[in-house]
């Protein structure tokens, strides 16, 4: 049994981090496809290095459904279900996946963070790709010329900080940081 305590901290941190997520998405570059440069994925993936699987998975569908409900928390503070519908909606749609699949390894090892950090993007980007190709009519090969061709070099640097950065911040803090 839970503690109520430890219970409001789950709570505090999941928001903290649905709030983090919402924050980085507005650092957002606008790119000719409609498919914004954004840091989402990089706090994606800390909020699942940070609180764990299920708890990152929980603080990414808060957003999600923060989002959904009209609140303007994606990039370039827009919000609502046709986000969600939209051509960048599979990448929105599949944080949840990308937080939960980077937390897996936490409690196992550095280089079992890494693959399931490797494994959220490649859903992430799986999921986006095919929304996007079904919405516009464009197909997978504009899809992949549009929305990761030119995103991917920068995705592996964020994804590698955030692996760094969620190792260090982990060692550092564990304490307060569910177990």
């Amino acid at each position: 049994m839970h503690k109520p305590q430890t219970d409001l901290r789950a709570v505090l941190l999941t928001g903290v981090f649905a709030a983090f997520i919402a924050i980085m998405a507005q650092v957002s570059i606008p790119m000719p496809l409609g498919v914004p440069l954004t840091l989402q994925t990089f706090a994606v993936a800390m909020a699942g290095i940070l609180l764990g699987a299920n708890q990152g998975f929980w603080a990414a569908l808060a957003y999600i459904l923060l989002g959904a409900a009209g609140a303007p928390v994606f990039a370039g503070f827009r919000g609502g279900v046709p986000c969600l519908l939209g051509p960048t909606g599979g990448f929105l749609l599949s944080f949840p996946l990308l937080a939960w699949l980077s937390g897996l390894g936490t409690k196992k090892s550095r280089f079992f963070m890494a693959c399931g950090i490797a494994a959220g993007v490649f859903v992430n980007y799986a999921c986006g790709l095919l929304l996007f190709a079904v919405v516009t009519k464009d197909g997978f090969e504009r899809a992949f010329l549009a929305c990761a061709a030119p995103f991917l070099p920068l995705e592996a640097v964020k994804m590698v900080l955030a692996w760094v950065l969620g190792v260090r911040i982990r060692v550092k803090v564990g304490k307060i940081l569910p177990s």
